[in-house]
């Protein structure tokens, strides 16, 4: 009985995560949750960081040195990419709620990540080009 229940709770997780049957606006719905909490977990930790800086000069020079870490290089490029597709989910569902483009709710989504992006290339190509 308890392999029983355990077989179907794994299944049932299993199909948490399976992404096959999927609607778009289902995946923009769950990329949207993702990305803000990813977000929000971000901001709480720059506050953190923020209230450290005030200790000041040295701790401000010893965070410089930190950061130019490549894994916190690779974070913040996470951090704009985040920011880049809810934002322009975000305002994929403001239009549609407004009753603009509900229609095309599908295009909207594709051209929203389309320009997303472009954009986390164009900050990859300046960040990680070596540009500055």
């Amino acid at each position: 009985m308890d392999l029983e229940k355990s077989v179907r709770t794994s299944s049932n997780l299993a199909q948490w995560f399976e992404m096959r049957g999927l609607s778009v606006g289902s995946f923009a719905f769950i990329m949207n949750r993702i990305s803000g909490l990813g977000l929000t977990f971000y901001l709480f930790l720059h506050l953190v960081v923020l209230s450290q800086l005030a200790r000041g000069p040295q701790a401000y020079d010893d965070f410089v040195a930190i950061v130019k870490n490549p894994v916190f290089v690779f974070g913040e490029f996470v951090v704009v990419a985040g920011v880049l597709l809810h934002g322009f989910n975000g305002l994929r569902v403001a239009m549609t709620s407004m009753g603009i483009g509900v229609p095309f709710q599908k295009r909207l989504f594709f051209l929203g990540m389309a320009v997303a992006l472009a954009g986390c290339v164009v900050f990859a190509v300046r960040m990680f080009g070596g540009e500055g």
